[in-house]
């Protein structure tokens, strides 16, 4: 087997151990797998995972990564959870070929390795209250201490287990627990649920079942079923690898996979709790799993991040098992690179206001060229119209403006993009005083934004050609949270601290003529930022742009 890796993939201390594993002989074949729980929508976070999962199936030869849904608990599951997942992955560019798999899969296997354990002796049926248990198992500083019910002979247990299997008893009535130790260090070890009663019917299964497995238990013996050769998961399970090496050593499985821990992925001025990403939706505090504010990797491919730049960022973070908080600008850094290489130019003037070229002639119209990319000529020049009447930003317009104000004020000339040398006159205010109409003049022999003799202006705008732009809605959208770590106020609800600048809604932006059939591609708007259409409330008729990134980290400028 030719274990060489792909250049682009970093190494790392899973890679290395991998590594190892194939110099040894140990593995012929590595085997990994993504599990996630059908219960919400994937976020950036899970995007490390996939990367990491899926990176090292594609990266060493003969390798495969698994998808599997662990959908052990039907009362929070979805089949629309389990349509998105797939659909991330895949646009993530990641597949998983005939390896899709759900723990709902092994539900008759892992109810027989449950009944294995209770013939040896290693699993009984209690029957306390939740809150006996909890009190029965102690805590950091004190032991626990056994269930009343511990001691109950092997055919009871098994007779009591499958009664709760045909759904004889209540939720909470009995569950069933390995016998390990109840003055374990690990409280993980002090006899850990199995199976518990949920009178539910599942989305794969149907009524067949009226318990259903634990994460520990149905994670590691699931692996074991499919052959897992690295079993990677956050550090937070940590605590939890001995747990799962005693069930497979008590059952004696044909396969052990390792179980490795990496940290997971934190990311500044956001949250990543699935708890607190349903919160947002369910309270109406974001419009949806998709709002392109949120971290979900359905929310962020609506606003316009490429999966490309996303398998940028984690291959720069890193695996490793130091905790950290990662910076929104080091994702967004990845995201403007990727942006500027691929994305080609357009003009929009998103806060508007006329600009009238008194001699440019009342019924003229001309066609100017203008480059599609500033660093791939290969990528052609597109057609922008010209006319008398044109709109430019309204910041681009000062009234007795400094010297140091190198865009138009009475008096001044500055270059149209692609266009000519214009001059500004005077300009025209409404019973407000504010500015409707800014007039100037226009030199003819300056098309192209060139002078035949040579003259230097120091401003350069952007325009577009009032009589052929595209009026549409943009959306511009900023950290979801006014602070870098909501979740870390003890004392106040992290929702206390929704940015609610968030999002921006501006209307009566207008966009050179091109955009109207831009699709779903991004686009830079010169001097504003990275673009793309909104692909849920865009329509031919009522166009809707989102901001997908500021051309420079705006924040750091704040700061």
């Amino acid at each position: 087997m030719n274990d060489k890796k792909i250049e682009s993939s970093p190494s790392n201390f899973i890679r290395t151990i991998i590594d190892a594993d194939i110099a040894s002989g140990k593995h012929q074949q590595v085997i990994t797998r993504f599990p996630p729980e059908p219960n919400g929508y994937l976020h950036i976070g899970h995007a490390k995972s996939i990367c990491l999962n899926f990176g090292i199936s594609q990266d060493y030869n003969n390798s495969v990564c698994h998808l599997r849904f662990d959908d052990t608990n039907p009362g929070k599951e979805k089949s629309e959870y389990i349509d998105a997942i797939k659909e991330d992955v895949q646009w993530l560019g990641f597949d998983w070929g005939e390896n899709l798999h759900h723990t709902s899969d092994y539900f008759d296997q892992l109810y027989a390795y449950a009944v294995q354990l209770i013939k040896k002796g290693k699993a009984y049926v209690d029957s306390l209250s939740a809150e006996d248990i909890r009190l029965y198992r102690g805590n950091l500083t004190e032991p626990g201490k056994n269930s009343p019910f511990r001691e109950r002979s092997i055919d009871e247990n098994i007779d009591l287990l499958e009664r709760m299997k045909n759904g004889e008893f209540a939720e909470g009535e009995h569950l069933l627990r390995a016998k390990i130790d109840m003055a374990a260090p690990n409280i993980n070890m002090r006899d850990p649920a199995i199976y518990r009663i949920k009178n539910m019917s599942h989305p794969m299964t149907g009524n067949k079942w009226h318990i259903y497995p634990m994460y520990d238990f149905a994670h590691c013996v699931s692996d074991a079923i499919e052959g897992i050769t690295h079993s990677l998961c956050t550090l937070e399970f940590e605590d939890h690898r001995p747990l799962y090496d005693w069930f497979l050593d008590e059952l004696q499985t044909p396969v052990h996979p390792q179980q490795i821990e990496f940290s997971r992925l934190n990311l500044d001025y956001t949250v990543m709790s699935k708890r607190k990403l349903h919160e947002l939706v369910e309270g109406g505090y974001v419009n949806g799993w998709d709002d392109p504010r949120l971290p979900t990797l359905s929310g962020m491919r609506r606003r316009g991040y490429t999966a490309n730049a996303i398998r940028d960022f984690c291959s720069r973070i890193g695996v490793t098992k130091k905790d950290n908080i990662v910076e929104m600008s080091v994702l967004e850094n990845s995201l403007r690179e990727d942006l500027d290489d691929n994305s080609p130019r357009a003009l929009a003037v998103l806060d508007p206001i006329k600009l009238v070229i008194d001699n440019y002639p009342e019924d003229q119209e001309e066609i100017l060229r203008g480059v599609n990319h500033p660093k791939k000529p290969e990528q052609g020049q597109r057609d922008i119209p010209f006319s008398k009447v044109l709109y430019i930003e309204r910041s681009d317009y000062m009234e007795g403006a400094p010297k140091k104000f190198f865009r138009l004020t009475e008096g001044r000339e500055v270059r149209l993009r692609f266009a000519y040398y214009v001059t500004c006159t005077h300009v025209v205010k409404d019973a407000n005083g504010e500015v409707t109409d800014v007039h100037c003049t226009y030199d003819p022999e300056t098309r192209g934004g060139k002078s035949e003799d040579g003259r230097k202006v120091k401003g350069t705008i952007h325009w577009v050609s009032a009589k052929h732009s595209v009026n549409v809605e943009v959306r511009q959208y900023d950290r979801l949270f006014s602070i870098p770590a909501p979740a870390s106020e003890s004392d106040q609800d992290y929702k206390t601290f929704i940015n609610n600048e968030s999002v921006q809604v501006l209307k009566n932006c207008q966009l050179e003529a091109s955009l109207s059939t831009a699709g779903s591609s991004a686009y830079q708007f010169e001097r504003q930022g990275y673009f793309c259409q909104d692909s849920v409330d865009s329509t031919p008729e009522n166009l809707v742009f989102n901001r997908i990134v500021t051309l420079r980290d705006s924040w750091a400028k704040k700061k």
